[in-house]
This record gives structure tokens, C-alpha cells and sequence, in this order.
């Protein structure tokens, strides 16, 4: 007895100091993620990215108490991500400080992608010291800085995927109810953020089908006395899945069907019909199948080739029977989604006559980072032919996605508007500001994953951290390349492509409304009127047709307007700006 004491007490006391010491490096390293994210949007002060960011800072203001506005027309901007920014609109009012805060907010959640991936390397069979480091190096990947400083539910989609792919893993793994029920809420949460989130929740509904179907013909086997089959899950757990996805799924939809009656009163957007015959026309199936071709082309090369890798290595492992059942299941389950996504984003997509209808990375950016770690396990887990392997095949993938999307959109690429916010990687790889070089921008993505592969084949061990080191010094590279260098860039438009990454913001050139109600003009376009929305926090923004509404104070109108009897011109846009103010008499 005194001898089993003895040898149990140095493992325990040699065991916390370790435990203290990692929840301190994951501690500080997630600070260095949130101090550069808040570096780099340093001088952001108002949305660039519009009407999408403003679409979701008026649902949070909405929700927070404040006076909301009237988006009918406009793409549905939900409740989800808006919902942790509404105590930020309890704090102030005044939207360049509120923005200020949304992008601090952003920072904090994207910086916790660090341990979230740390967590996950581990449960790929990782150690520590090398999970720590390519978790950190992972954590600075462009779908975790470009989207951080905007008000996007991009900023959070890339974290909200690898919880819910930890909590998948327990699920499988350890058939836990409470990793169930964590997993089946994030999948509940992420279709309250955004659509993508649809297909998640879809893949988990599949997922916890097949758990019921095998804890039943589990319990069949067994009672015949024979053997268990590989994977069992309690009914316990798959009630936790299912009450979990089911709950925070009605919760969001009664949150965004309240946010849609008041911010929509004339309906949203509806692509329904577009997405309809896609999916029953044989041109809409070759639309939908290229576009997410060029996705997956896009999600490759921003990742400098190891989403090809980790694609690779997740089909390997699907079909490999020697593998874990939970890694196998987490394999297929990240290929279904990405697939899904990229597959039914397409098809809902309108042809804007932009480049990024045939090419964007927008869309998978929030399983960016999930791959980015997958390639990085197949390099530093694989034999040397197999890494070598891996590569040639990730190369090849890079090519047929590229060209079947080039294929597809033709001299599309160089007629339609290269907008150069939606290609932030791109510009990185190939330096090309104005225009899509696929080429330029493959090559540079294949000589990084060839930096990234020769690191990984020279030995063991260390090889691991020179691999992680690698890709901390592109995405640092990136992030130079992404920062500011003065605060007096001007405010973009999704819409319009004014700027190539998200850049410091001003919105100066709008107007600047005294006190008192305003009303916009309907012939007064929506990149006027939708950011402005957000501006005059004091009262909605009314919407008129004729004369201005008695009792308005401001009147927003066309360029050269002439104001009516009782009305004072008192500001011009002009016409590049698209907009004249008027006051009213009445008003002080």
C-alpha cells in the first residue's frame, strides 16, 4: 500500500506543473492573436464591406433596443452572429465607437480559434509541442484575419466550425450526451448565423441518424449474444444530440422570423426560385458544379495548397478501415459539409456580372482553417512517399478545380468586375490588384506547399515545428501584407470593389444629419441610404416617394435636386457620391 503510494504521488505532482504551464501558453498566445488582429484594423472606425456589414450592425442595434430601419429587398441579414453585439449597443450609442468595439469582439473570438485548434490536433493524435505550435501558426490564417475586423459573421464561422468539429469527435469517440448536445447546439447556432450554417445543421441531422441506426441494430447484435458493433451510442446521447440542435435551432428561427418582421417588413430577398432551377436545369447544374469547383479552387490556393492536402487526406482516411472510427467519421463529416457548402452556395448565387460568381473563397472561408489543420496532420503524421504522395495529388486537385472553373466562366474572368475585396489571397499570391491571374496566384500557392512539404519530409520529431514554422512566417508575410499603412483609405462597397483588402474606413463623404427624423428619397441608391442607416443612431431612416413627409427634419435626395417651398438645400454629395441634402423650415 505505502509502496503504491509512493509511486503515485510523482506522476500527479509532475503532471500539474505541465497542465499549469500549457493553459498558459494557449493563454498567451491567444492574447498575441487578439493584440495583432487589433493592430491591424486599428484605423477601422465604419463598415466597409456594405450593405452586408451594416445589414448585420442594424439587426444587433435592433435587437439592443435601438431604432432599426427598413432593409425590404435587401439579402436577410440573421439574428445569430448579431446577437453577441447586442451588449455593445447597451454601452453606446454612437456607431464609430460601436464599430470600434464589434471589430475588439471579433478579435477576441477569432484569436480562439488557437486552443480550439490546439484542442483539436490532440484529438487527431498530435503532441503537445507540436499541436501548440501549429495551432498558433494555424490560428494566423487569412480566414481568421480578413474577416476579424469586420462585422461579418465570417468573423465567428471559422471558430463556430472547429467547436463543433471537437464536439462531433466526443460524440463519436466517447458516445458523450454532453458532447452531443454541445455539438447539436453549435449546429443549431451556426443555421441562426448564416445559411452555410444550414448544411452544417443538415450533416449533423445525417450524422446522428447514422448513430440511432447503429445504436439499433447495436442492440439488435447484441441481443443475439453476439458480438458489438464498432460504434455504439447510448440513447441517452442521441437524445442530447437531437434535443440540443433542436432547441437552439427553434430559438433561432423565432429570433430571426422577429428580426425579419421588423427590419424587412416588405419581405428579404428571396432566392428561392433562383436556387430552384438551378437544381432542376441542366445549365443550372453546370453553374452550380463549376462555381463550387472555383471555390474549392479558391480554398486550396488560400491556404497555400494544404486544404489539397488535407482533402486528400481525409478521402484516405474515409475509406481506410485500420483508421480510428471517430477520425473517419470526422473526415467524412468535414468533406460532406465543405461539399455541401460550396455546392449549394453556388447554386443560390445570382449572376452579378462579378468575377467572384465563378471564383470566391468567401463562402468556404469558414472551413478554411479546419483544412489548413488537416494538411497540416496528413505532412507531419505520414511516411515520406505518402507526404510526397499527398502533395502531387493536392497539386492535381489545385489544377482540375482551378480549370474546370476557368473553363466554365471563359473570357467571363476578364469581362465581368474584378472586385479586389473578395480576393484578398488571391492579390497576395499573385500581386495582381485589378484583375484574377489563376495562374500566378496556383504557382505561388504550389511553391509554398512545396516549402511546406520539403520542411515536413527533411527528418522527425522537429520537423513537425519547422513545418509550423513555415506557415507562421507566410501568414505573418500575409498579415504585413494586409495591414494598413495609413488610416485615410477611403470606405468600400462589397459591391462596388473600391478596395482590395478590408482597409481602414471612413465614411466622411456621406451626409451628416442635425438631430431630428430623416428621410431618404427611393430614388436615392442603397450604397447611400443602407450605410447611412447606420450613421444617424437617434431614429430610423424613413423611406419616401413625392414630397418629403410632413415633420421630417432632413431630406436626402438625388443629385440637383431642387428643394420644394419650406426647404433649404444644405448639402451636396454630387454625383459621384449620389445624394443632395435639404432641411426643412420647420426644423431648429
Amino acid at each position: 500500500m505505502a509502496t503504491t503510494f509512493a509511486l503515485r504521488v510523482p506522476v500527479r505532482a509532475a503532471a500539474h506543473p505541465h497542465k499549469a504551464r500549457l493553459r498558459w501558453v494557449l493563454a498567451a498566445g491567444w492574447a498575441v492573436q487578439v493584440v495583432l488582429r487589433l493592430w491591424l484594423y486599428r484605423y477601422h472606425t465604419a463598415p466597409v464591406a456594405n450593405p452586408d456589414e451594416t445589414g448585420y450592425l442594424l439587426a444587433a442595434r435592433w435587437l439592443a433596443g435601438g431604432p432599426g430601419a427598413d432593409l425590404t429587398g435587401s439579402t436577410f441579414y440573421q439574428a445569430g452572429y448579431a446577437l453577441p453585439l447586442v451588449p455593445i449597443f447597451w454601452l453606446t450609442s454612437d456607431p464609430v465607437l460601436a464599430y470600434r468595439l464589434v471589430f475588439v469582439v471579433g478579435s477576441v473570438v477569432a484569436a480562439g480559434a488557437y486552443p480550439l485548434a490546439y484542442l483539436l490536433l490532440r484529438r487527431l493524435g498530435v503532441g503537445g509541442r507540436a499541436a501548440a505550435a501549429m495551432a498558433f501558426a494555424a490560428g494566423l490564417s487569412p480566414a481568421l484575419l480578413l474577416f476579424a475586423g469586420l462585422a461579418l459573421a465570417d468573423a465567428i464561422l471559422p471558430v463556430l466550425v472547429l467547436a463543433w468539429l471537437i464536439a462531433v469527435h466526443d460524440f463519436v469517440a466517447r458516445g458523450s450526451a454532453r458532447a452531443g448536445l454541445m455539438a447539436g447546439a453549435l449546429a443549431g447556432f451556426a443555421m441562426a448565423v448564416h445559411l452555410r450554417g444550414a448544411v452544417v445543421l443538415a450533416v449533423w441531422v445525417l450524422l446522428v441518424t447514422g448513430a440511432t441506426l447503429s445504436a439499433r441494430a447495436s442492440r439488435q447484435v447484441l441481443g443475439r449474444g453476439r458480438e458489438r458493433v464498432p460504434w455504439w451510442v447510448s440513447r441517452r446521447a442521441v437524445l442530447a444530440a437531437v434535443a440540443g440542435a433542436g432547441v437552439t435551432a427553434a430559438a433561432g428561427r423565432a429570433l430571426n422570423d422577429a428580426l425579419a418582421a421588423a427590419l424587412y417588413p416588405g419581405g428579404a430577398r428571396d432566392l428561392s426560385g433562383l436556387l430552384l432551377s438551378r437544381l432542376t436545369s441542366l445549365e443550372g447544374q453546370a453553374w452550380a458544379l463549376s462555381g463550387a469547383a472555383g471555390q474549392l479552387w479558391y480554398l486550396i490556393a488560400g491556404t497555400w495548397g494544404l486544404a489539397g492536402v488535407g482533402l486528400v487526406g481525409a478521402a484516405v482516411t474515409l475509406v481506410r478501415r485500420a483508421a480510428p472510427l471517430a477520425h473517419r467519421v470526422l473526415a467524412g463529416t468535414l468533406l460532406i459539409t465543405t461539399l455541401g457548402i460550396a455546392y449549394a452556395s453556388s447554386a443560390a448565387l445570382p449572376d452579378e456580372h462579378r468575377v467572384g460568381n465563378y471564383v470566391y473563397g468567401r463562402y468556404l472561408a469558414c472551413v478554411a482553417v479546419a483544412w489548413t489543420l488537416a494538411g497540416l496532420v496528413a505532412l507531419v503524421r505520414s511516411g515520406r512517399l505518402a507526404v510526397v504522395r499527398h502533395t502531387l495529388a493536392a497539386a492535381g486537385l489545385l489544377a482540375v478545380t482551378g480549370g474546370v472553373a476557368a473553363w466554365y466562366a471563359g473570357d467571363r474572368l476578364e469581362r465581368y468586375a474584378f472586385i479586389a475585396f473578395d480576393f484578398p489571397e488571391m492579390i497576395f499570391l499573385s500581386g495582381s490588384r485589378d484583375s484574377l491571374d489563376m495562374a500566378g496566384a496556383s504557382l505561388s500557392a504550389l511553391a509554398m506547399l512545396a516549402c511546406l512539404a520539403g520542411a515536413a519530409l527533411l527528418a522527425t520529431g522537429r520537423a513537425r515545428l519547422l513545418v509550423a514554422g513555415v506557415l507562421g512566417l507566410v501568414h505573418l508575410a500575409f498579415a504585413a501584407h494586409l495591414a494598413p499603412a495609413t488610416p485615410a483609405a477611403p470606405a468600400a462597397s462589397a459591391a462596388s470593389g473600391a478596395t482590395a483588402v478590408p482597409a481602414a474606413s471612413g465614411q466622411d463623404w456621406l451626409p451628416a444629419p442635425p438631430p431630428g427624423r430623416v428621410a431618404v428619397d427611393r430614388r436615392v441608391k442603397w450604397n447611400v441610404w443602407v450605410p447611412l442607416s447606420y450613421r444617424v443612431w437617434w431614429t430610423e431612416v424613413e423611406h419616401y416617394d413625392g414630397p418629403p413627409p410632413e415633420g421630417v427634419c432632413t431630406a436626402v435626395v438625388p443629385p440637383g435636386a431642387l428643394p420644394p417651398p419650406g426647404w433649404t438645400a444644405t448639402g451636396q454629395g454630387g454625383a459621384r457620391q449620389g445624394w443632395t441634402t435639404w432641411r426643412g423650415a420647420h426644423c431648429p
